[in-house]
């Protein structure tokens, strides 16, 4: 077997997005002026008109820990890399909680993380609390906990969602929350039960949670950059990890223990991981796509049916364009950012910096002060600490319907690469697209089903 890369994916993002982020997200006003870098007083000539008057856009309270409250008992679907540091996660960001149920597809995976809480955090998961097989996910659900970690291959978590929500639980949701049209429609639709019921819904897409982020999305509310007139958004690095077909393993095994290849399972890397990128974009500008036209190919991929690299072309609602980048290949120019321009200005992720129009520096993130300030940055656990704080106050929050928008255009720029044509909002999402197997069971698969896609048509012979 192909040893796994050693860069592991939340790492590099964790790396990408924090180098040279300097600033917090205070307590308060006043914490929040003392923490941040901007520049000088306000004349007539330049007192910003906000694009949001404040109050009129969710801001979440980004402290150590989530309040106390009621004890909360989890139960984690999906056991592997991203389940069991979703799992850590959880249990660092509050008092008060455990973990009492685990599910996955494979035995190996359940008992990885059953030995990792014993270990690291003295969990004991009972044996009649383990479940493997693909219905394992409503055993979790069913077995008396009160919110459920959603951690599966992207293709499962809309139906994982459904069946949470309709047993009341609330829920994190890893992302992407859907990798086809018709998962979109079941996220939306059960995000809308989720709130009709009271429940608490976050998305892993942690750069709402983290620090620098927040606090640069509420300097664009209040008008520092103006009107957004467009963007670029990338994610471009080396291949990721990957695992070659062992001796007795069945179609299905293979593909979901190397899922981050397969497109019915990860929805390809532009869903799976340039989401994040995507999302950030649709968050501050509060548009979505109304059409996409992309290319893309396949170049040094060793297993399964994506492809490695993406660039498209997104017009807005409002007309802008934003241009999207994404690339999983070693060798090449590497770069994991965002950047949107104003009419006032711009601000730029890598550097956490907003400048005028002329390239000074007028607002500028302050790390160091976060870290003073705060014993908690990692968004990955403060994500859990807000949706823990919200189970708690009783104060519903509802990410999986926000997230739907910008994996939904994640799923237009695959598919225009795919097929060589232009997509839209309403065709996309009216869709009869699943990508779900039709014969999808644990042993034998149709393989010839999964091929890499080719846009276009061929050249007619005269």
């Amino acid at each position: 077997m192909k040893k796994e890369n050693n860069l592991s994916r939340r790492d590099f993002l964790k790396n990408s997005a924090l180098m040279g982020a300097v600033g917090t997200l205070g307590a308060g006003a006043a914490a929040t002026a003392a923490l941040t870098s901007c520049g000088g007083g306000k004349t007539e000539s330049n007192v910003l008109k906000p694009l949001k008057e404040a109050g009129t856009y969710y801001v979440p309270e980004l402290t150590d820990m989530a309040i106390d409250g009621q004890e909360l008992k989890a139960g984690v679907i999906g056991c592997g890399g991203r389940g069991s540091g979703a799992a850590i996660n959880f249990l660092n960001a509050a008092n008060g909680v455990t973990i009492v149920a685990l599910g996955d597809v494979f035995q190996d995976r359940v008992e990885g993380l059953a030995k990792k809480l014993k270990d690291e955090k003295n969990i004991e998961i009972a044996a009649d609390k383990c479940f493997v097989g693909l219905d394992a996910y409503k055993q979790v659900i069913d077995s008396g906990v009160d919110v459920v970690i959603i951690a599966t291959p992207p293709l499962f978590r809309p139906e994982h969602f459904k069946y949470a929500t309709e047993k009341g639980k609330h829920s994190f949701l890893e992302k992407p929350i859907c990798v086809d049209p018709t998962g979109y429609r079941t996220i939306v639709a059960t995000s809308k039960q989720a709130t009709a019921k009271g429940l608490c819904v976050v998305t892993g897409t942690q750069r709402h949670h983290q620090r620098s982020y927040v606090e640069s999305y509420k300097k664009i509310m209040e008008g520092t950059i103006g009107e957004i007139t467009g963007g670029t958004v990338y994610w471009n690095q080396g291949m990721l990890w990957y695992k070659e077909r062992q001796a007795g393993w069945s179609d299905c095994e293979w593909m979901i223990k190397d899922w981050v290849n397969w497109k019915w399972l990860s929805g390809d890397h532009i869903v799976e991981q340039h989401v994040h990128n995507i999302d950030v974009f649709t968050w501050f500008s509060g548009l979505k796509p109304v059409k996409a036209v992309a290319f893309g190919s396949r170049q040094r991929r060793l297993t399964g049916d994506q492809y490695d690299n993406f660039s498209v072309d997104f017009t807005m609602e409002n007309g802008i364009h934003l241009h999207s980048m994404c690339r999983q290949i070693d060798g090449c120019a590497t770069n994991v950012s965002e950047f949107i321009q104003g009419t006032k200005g711009s601000w730029d992720s890598s550097t956490m910096e907003i400048k005028d129009l002329a390239g000074n520096v007028v607002w500028k993130y302050d790390g160091e002060a976060e870290k003073a300030n705060f014993k908690q940055t990692d968004p990955y656990t403060l994500e859990h600490a807000n949706w823990i704080t919200h189970i708690r106050s009783k104060k519903p929050i509802a990410q999986a319907e926000e997230t739907a928008v910008s994996n939904m255009a994640a799923i237009m720029g695959r598919e225009s690469a795919y097929t060589g044509a232009e997509t839209t909002w309403d065709a996309m999402t009216a869709s009869t697209i699943d990508y779900t197997p039709k014969d999808l069971n644990l042993g034998k698969m149709d393989m010839s089903t999964f091929v890499v896609q080719v846009p276009g048509k061929p050249v007619e012979k005269k």
